[in-house]
This record gives C-alpha cells, structure tokens and sequence, in this order.
C-alpha cells in the first residue's frame, strides 16, 4: 500500500467522528460537523487522485468542494422556511 492510500484511509476514518457529532449534537453543531465531512472528503478524493494517478477523482474533489458549501446553505435555507 502507497502512502498516498494510508493517507486516503485516514482522511475517510476522520469522517465518522462528523458522524457522530451529526447524531448526537445540536443542530449548531451538526451543520459544522457537516461542513468539516464536505471538506475531508473532497481532501481524501484529492489524495486518492494522487494515489491511483487518476485525474477525474481529483476533478470530482473539486466539484464536491464547493457543491457542499452551498448545499449546506441551501439546507438551512430550508429549514429557515419551515420554522
């Protein structure tokens, strides 16, 4: 295994302390953990790009990059709608 995998592995094991935070924190709370699982994986996509030398992963981490930050402000957008 290369060190870019390792470095892949570690960046998707982080997300699942966001998961957690999402789950059993105040909503405050869940929408950083949120944004901080947006911006690991389109790090781990980058580091799998690196690692397989494949240049659509490191496309598709840019594209995700950006499309969850404005995800996660058209959610709240919603969700001001509702209350």
């Amino acid at each position: 295994m290369k060190e870019w995998h390792l470095a892949a592995a570690i960046l998707v094991a982080a997300l699942i302390p966001c998961g957690w935070v999402c789950l059993r924190r105040s909503f405050a709370e869940g929408v950083v953990a949120v944004q901080l699982a947006g911006t690991i994986a389109a790090l781990a996509l980058l580091v799998l790009a690196e690692a397989e030398q494949r240049e659509p992963f490191g496309d598709l981490a840019v594209v995700l990059a950006p499309l969850s930050f404005a995800g996660t402000l058209v959610f709240l957008r919603f969700l001001e709608r509702m209350r």
